[in-house]
């Protein structure tokens, strides 16, 4: 009898959904400072489990069922879920807590996703790379609602998913995996695996600002044959976000906050695009085109300050900024396009989303920019926007070997377009014969044709900055201000 190879899976964070209810009848019996002091350590240590080292927490309140509160912790070790759990047993809340169920599971993806990222000496596409690590390593998004349901693929004697072979079974999650891509940006998810670590195969958590984005979700995916025949599901839990300095009012009774955390309109950075039911499957000149964070943060900073003590504009300040994904695709652009225009679709739900177009250039390759108003809300898009065709390299990711400049967004004035681009290419002119420059080029919006940017790779960060310090550099940053329709925008590559 020939075995069956399982498909390869890789394991992330773990993941603990403690369920407690609340005895709500010592709650009204317990005098006054018994309460106040519940309150106190249990909204500080809900507080404390919200901002850990790596991973995330974040609590709900139930609606509906036998428990009263929903905490979801994600940390790397099952050490450290486990000390989370048992931390709050040690508040004064605890007295009046029972945990009534739990779910343990991990964060997991496998070769349904990409075959090339599990093969020794393959080289995943960095785009498809960077959202898989978002799966392993996800943040627990901030929208207000809450699903968690566990399931399974059915292995009956008619229908056993494990009895298909692995391209039939690759075939139905992406039929569903497509569905789930219609709501994204509505629904998000986190998908953990819990063969051995819990009663079901995998926990599906998903989150939403509307609540019926969930169930029309759910529901469309009932008709999927990936669902109607091979999955079984146990049972649905709903929840709306608590932040934990409103413990005291839910226990009051008060009714929770209709925006709680303000966190509405931002694009969480967990992953809904693909939903695959089980887990199967520097903005200015001058940015080093890296993730932010720590040196890289301050090393954007230094160079602001430098082009700005030069006399230099270099980008609106802090709290003006945003925040850009840029992929370049060598698909055909119109194709391009038409698959853009439907994520565009859902990214404009969002109050975060500031605005995602295809910009075409002199090279074979196109660029699609997805700007944000926040790094979180950029750094989801890009799990969407990787599934994009052929996408060749997402800025950020280039080799390490040299420097990448992403110019300004310029807003040029329609009767200077021509002036502005016979500037380009007298600058290029000069660029070409400078020491470490590599190459560069003006890309414009093909929806706006005065909507363009630029993007240049040089041999270090010295080499760019000399040409930022130059005389020609500052004619033409003095001679742009007649020609721009408003300012150049700063973006920090997400």
């Amino acid at each position: 009898m020939d075995r069956r190879e399982p498909p390869r899976t890789e394991e992330g964070w773990y993941v603990l959904h403690d369920f407690r209810s609340i005895d709500w009848d010592a709650w009204r019996e317990a005098p006054d400072r018994r309460r106040e002091r519940a309150i106190e350590e249990g909204g500080k240590f809900l507080a404390d489990c919200e901002a850990p080292e790596e991973g995330g927490s974040a609590t709900f309140a139930v609606v509906g069922h036998e428990a009263d509160l929903l905490s979801i912790h994600l940390r790397p070790s099952i050490e450290e879920v486990e000390a989370r759990e048992r931390g709050l047993e040690r508040t004064a809340l605890a007295a009046f807590t029972e945990q009534v169920d739990s779910y343990l599971s991990v964060t997991e993806v496998s070769g349904y996703m990409s075959e090339e990222y599990f093969e020794e000496g393959e080289e995943a596409d960095p785009g498809i790379a960077n959202y898989i690590q978002s799966r392993l390593h996800p943040e627990i998004p901030e929208e207000d609602y809450v699903s968690f349901y566990p399931m399974d693929k059915r292995r009956g004697p008619e229908d056993n998913w494990y009895d298909l072979p692995f391209e039939e079974r690759a075939e139905h999650l992406s039929a569903h995996g497509d569905i789930g891509r219609e709501y994204a940006g509505r629904v998000t998810q986190i998908i953990s695996g819990s063969v051995g670590m819990d009663d079901h195969e995998w926990g599906v958590t998903l989150f939403a600002d509307d609540p019926t984005d969930i169930k029309d979700l759910l529901y469309e995916m009932r008709f999927d044959p990936s669902s109607s025949r091979f999955a079984e599901f146990g049972r649905f839990r709903f929840g709306r976000r608590l932040e934990p300095d409103r413990l005291g009012g839910y226990l009051r009774g008060e009714a929770l906050d209709a925006e709680p955390g303000g966190h509405h309109g931002e694009v969480s950075p967990a992953h809904g695009g693909g939903h695959h039911h089980g887990g199967e499957e520097g903005g200015h000149a001058g940015h080093d085109g890296q993730d932010h964070g720590g040196a890289e943060d301050d090393e954007e900073t230094s160079v602001r300050d430098e082009l700005e003590e030069a006399g230099v504009y270099a980008g609106s300040p802090h709290g003006e900024d945003v925040h850009a994904v840029v992929l370049y695709s060598a698909a055909d652009p119109d194709d391009l396009f038409s698959e853009v225009e439907g994520l565009r679709s859902n990214f404009e739900h969002y109050d975060s989303h500031v605005k995602t177009a295809v910009y075409e250039g002199s090279d074979a390759e196109t660029a699609v920019v997805s700007l944000w108003e926040t790094e979180r809300a950029a750094s989801t898009a890009s799990g969407f926007l990787s599934e994009l065709p052929d996408i060749v390299r997402q800025a950020g990711d280039e080799e390490g070997d040299s420097w990448g400049t992403m110019g300004m967004f310029y807003a040029v004035k329609p009767e200077h377009r021509g002036d502005f681009v016979e500037t380009f290419e007298e600058v290029g002119g000069l660029l070409s014969g400078m020491d470490g420059h590599r190459k560069t080029d003006l890309l414009a919006n093909r929806e706006d044709e005065n909507d363009m940017f630029i993007a240049s790779r040089w041999d270090a960060r010295e080499d760019a900055m000399a040409f930022f310090r130059s005389e020609e550099f500052a004619e033409t940053v003095e001679w742009g201000r007649d020609v721009l329709a408003d300012r150049p925008r700063h973006v920090f590559l997400a």
